[in-house]
């Protein structure tokens, strides 16, 4: 038992002296640059992405870990005022990579009261002395290609092999073509590398010769997005990490040899944004009764998030749920999507009788025993318990509910487009407030509209009867859901929603 024990222990022994070992072999690669690299925390917030989020999917990860030190905003200047470059210096070992792009926003002003980053423009030893407007300090201010071999120099101090690169292309065309900074910043990268005798990768003329094979109709909304020339999409900034990768492979540095022979390279999974209701909101297939749904995906960033209208006309918040919708969609939810739950319209049905669809009204624990036609006994609850059931069966799959009330009928009480307030539009504010979930008065912010535009105009918007909107009335509904979505404050759903100057350069035959 004894001889077992030290056995044992001697076992362990030798395996964490060898996982140390391990540990102490393995490389590190560290990137720094500014938001062309790594785009605000790194997480693709509004989409943007940085290549130092995917470079490591083409690099084997048993032996290179890689850590992203970039970030948005800062020059060659102030990555180092701010004292980035020497928190990386300080972790550097020999064998460790440095990968370096800066440039986009070395070219601002060298003293002012927003940003100060500025540099000289080249590679020259030249100064200016400042007294910065921000730090409210003396700095001696040096040029673009100065603050880039002190990087080079120090890293090499460390035995740290350094790679100079070119920043990435902007998406503003000119003749089918992409404008190169081989003259600028691209240009005093490649002097630095080359007399210090390090990688240079000319990053801005490969991704650009990539794109332009694309076109610009390809790239402007996969790549790059119509609200921002300067930071790409995920899939730019795999195409800038690629553009790296082959630039290593064709040279002699030795980080070529850490490359995946046939990366598999994942990008950010697609959020699901679920709809669920009756037909004001269904895919009817029907011309004069169009669902808000259908409308909904024009005023999304569909690059990032899917529309999945679940919504089924002719059912209410009870039959959703006993004819197994919900159960269907819900095993299609995943982590981090939303679901949209909006019904009423056909709650307030016969309970026992006709279409079985009513629900009991309000929002609490009554029930009744009803005997359908098909002898089956259901147990019949309140519209607000179906609606709370919805709600906390989406967190339970790590959704985020957004609770939605009906939309208003074409009738006009007294002048005024009706509104259910002491009903369905009531008992879907108090669900939504009990169970911490967001929610939006559709109706008001409709009808608000429809009021503007008086009666006679909005008549057109019904083809078929007072409840179900033709393509044009299904349109104005859906861009208010946008509307109101993009402004519920700390929902990520704000995220995905189109801002109105993307909506607006949308083709006018968008909508028939």
């Amino acid at each position: 038992m004894k001889n077992n024990k030290l056995m044992l222990f001697a076992f362990l022994a030798l395996f964490l002296v060898q996982f140390k070992a391990d540990a102490q072999q393995k490389i590190t690669v560290y990137t720094v640059g500014d938001s062309t690299v790594k785009n605000g925390r790194g997480d693709g917030t509004g989409g943007l992405w940085g290549w130092g989020d995917y470079i490591g999917q083409f690099l084997d990860s048993t032996k290179v870990t890689v850590e992203n030190h970039a970030l948005g905003g800062t020059s060659t200047r102030t990555y180092q005022n701010l004292g980035l470059w020497d928190a990386v210096y300080k972790k550097l070992k020999k064998g460790d990579y440095v990968l370096i792009q800066f440039g986009h926003n070395d070219d601002g002003p060298l003293n002012d009261t927003i940003r100060a980053r500025g540099t000289i423009k080249g590679i020259s030893e030249k100064t200016e002395e400042i007294d910065n407007l921000i730090t409210k300090k003396r700095e001696t201010v040096h040029s673009y290609g100065w603050y880039i071999r002190k990087i080079v120099k120090e890293a090499k101090e460390k035995g740290a092999i350094p790679v100079v690169m070119s920043p990435i292309p902007r998406n503003t065309w000119k003749d089918g073509k992409l404008p190169r900074n081989n003259t600028s910043y691209g240009l005093w990268a490649k002097q630095i590398a080359d007399q210090e005798k390090v990688t240079f990768i000319d990053l801005n003329d490969r991704m650009a010769k990539k794109l332009e094979q694309f076109g610009e109709a390809k790239v402007t909304g996969t790549y790059f997005y119509k609200k921002d020339h300067t930071h790409p999409s995920a899939k730019g900034a795999v195409v800038a990490a690629t553009s790296i990768i082959e630039g290593l492979q064709v040279s002699k540095n030795p980080l070529k040899k850490y490359i995946l022979e046939n990366p598999k390279i994942k990008l950010p999974r697609k959020i699901n944004i679920f709809l669920i209701g009756d037909s004001t909101m269904a895919d009817n297939k029907n011309e004069n009764a169009v669902g808000w749904g259908v409308m909904l995906p024009r005023y999304f960033d569909t690059t990032r998030v899917n529309i999945v209208n679940k919504a089924r006309g002719g059912r209410s918040s009870r039959t959703f749920d006993f004819e197994g919708l919900w159960e269907k969609t819900k095993k299609e939810i995943q982590p981090e999507d939303f679901v949209i739950i909006q019904f009423g319209h056909n709650d307030a049905g016969k309970i026992d009788k006709e279409k079985f669809r009513g629900s009991i009204n309000g929002i609490g624990d009554e029930t009744q025993v009803v005997n359908r036609a098909d002898s089956l006994m259901e147990t019949v609850h309140t519209y607000g318990w179906y609606m709370k059931k919805y709600i906390r069966e989406a967190r339970e799959k790590e959704a985020t509910p957004i609770v939605m009330s009906l939309t208003p009928r074409n009738e006009w009480p007294n002048g005024k487009v009706e509104q259910r307030d002491e009903t369905y539009i009531k008992w879907s504010q108090q669900v939504a407030e009990l169970e911490k979930a967001d929610y939006i008065n559709l109706s008001k912010k409709v009808a608000q509209k429809f009021e503007a535009l008086g009666p006679e105009k909005v008549k057109e918007f019904y083809p078929k009867d007072h409840t179900h909107t033709g393509r044009a009335g299904a349109n104005i509904v859906a861009e208010t859901a946008a509307e109101e979505l993009r402004n519920l404050k700390g929902s990520k759903i704000r995220d995905f929603v189109l801002s109105k100057k993307e909506i607006d350069s949308l083709p006018s035959d968008a909508v028939e």
